[in-house]
């Protein structure tokens, strides 16, 4: 098949690993941003095959994983409480609030349900005039134009029983308040290739002149990360800092202007909270005002103030880079997808997940 096949053929990959090693002299820690890099290390054991050296960590790139707990347990109590018809993705049903998952406020009678799509919850509402439907919205960049479009094909339905419960959330300010913490490590960045198919590359130079960090805009198959790190690999042995594209086949500066468009006309930048990060500067975004009438936050309230994490779960410091999922004390044992401590333990792109699902499967290049 074009465009996998090729990118994890074995010769091409012991070819990629080999280049890596000649190019290494230095230690140096590099972070994969998007939790699909992250299940493709995992997957393919590609941690094994690095240089001496060469330390990747895994940074916040879990849209589910990263939003707090509060804002959870807000989209379970309306469901609960509220008695509103909650529409979301399926990796949000296992999610922890503080009062327990959505999957659990389903079985308590809850009307729950796991759409594809936010435009199906659209439809929903149309159906269902009796009911209040509320799209529980999560996501980076990737996600925010679909949900921008629902918004806009209720307004023009004038449906007045659909509203979204916004909790997006801007992947480039996250990367600069992990650059600028006093204990940084990461001294170079493998970039989302999916947020920049969407948004571009136009946030992305000012990062790398500020913070003077390699960034490499890659792919998610291993050929493609292990280029990625050849490339960031180059740049720190020559004392360079570029932004660099080698997801070529998707993404391109200008990145979809029609998707930015629908985000920009539904959306502003706002300031938002993120689990294991606090509160992110311009790292989130919200409904615009012209929208309100769509906004549940604006027709139920705000979510409930800040809620810490269960005090075993060290989910913060795997997000922020801190602690490999496999070192965390609960891993597999106290915390596992069956019964999670937190979201990157069950989350589709949650770390803890990639490294619990795959420990046994893993490929070798």
């Amino acid at each position: 098949m074009r465009y996998v096949d090729e990118f994890r053929e074995p010769a091409r990959l012991r070819a990629a690993v080999e280049a890596l090693h000649r190019v290494t002299t230095r230690p140096w820690t590099i972070m994969e941003i998007c939790g699909g890099q992250t299940h493709a290390i995992a997957r393919w054991s590609l941690e094994t095959r690095l240089p001496k050296g060469l330390t990747l960590v895994h940074g916040p790139g879990c849209p589910v994983c990263v939003t707090p707990v509060e804002v959870i347990e807000h989209a379970r109590r309306l469901a609960i409480d509220a008695s509103v018809l909650l529409c979301t993705f399926g990796d949000m049903m296992r999610v922890p609030g503080t009062g327990g998952d959505l999957l659990a406020a389903r079985a308590a009678g809850a009307d729950v349900r796991v759409v594809i799509s936010p435009l199906d919850a659209v439809e929903l509402a149309r159906a269902r005039p009796d009911a209040t439907v509320v799209f529980f919205g999560v996501g980076f960049e990737t996600t925010a134009p679909t949900v921008a479009l629902a918004i806009e094909a209720a307004h023009r339905l004038r449906l007045p029983n659909f509203a979204v419960l916004a909790a997006h959330v801007r992947v480039p300010p996250a990367m600069a308040m992990i650059l600028d913490a006093p204990d940084n490590a990461v001294q170079a960045f493998l970039a989302a290739g999916h947020v920049c198919t969407v948004e571009g590359t136009a946030a992305y130079p000012e990062l790398v002149r500020r913070f003077e960090v390699p960034m490499v805009v890659t792919g998610f198959e291993p050929l493609d990360l292990l280029e990625g790190l050849r490339r960031a690999v180059l740049q720190l042995e020559a004392g360079r800092a570029d932004l660099e594209i080698q997801y070529e086949r998707a993404v391109r500066p200008e990145g979809n202007p029609l998707a930015r468009a629908a985000v920009e006309r539904v959306f502003e930048v706002t300031d938002r909270r993120w689990r294991g990060l606090g509160v992110v500067p311009e790292g989130g975004l919200r409904v615009r005002e012209a929208f309100a009438r769509y906004d549940a936050e604006h027709r139920f309230g705000r979510p409930p103030a800040h809620v810490e994490e269960p005090g075993a779960c060290r989910a913060a410091d795997v997000l922020r880079g801190r602690l490999h999922p496999t070192s965390c004390p609960e891993f597999g044992r106290g915390c596992t997808p069956e019964r999670p401590l937190g979201a990157p333990m069950v989350s589709s792109e949650g770390a803890c997940a990639a490294y619990y699902h795959h420990r046994r499967i893993q490929r070798h290049p």
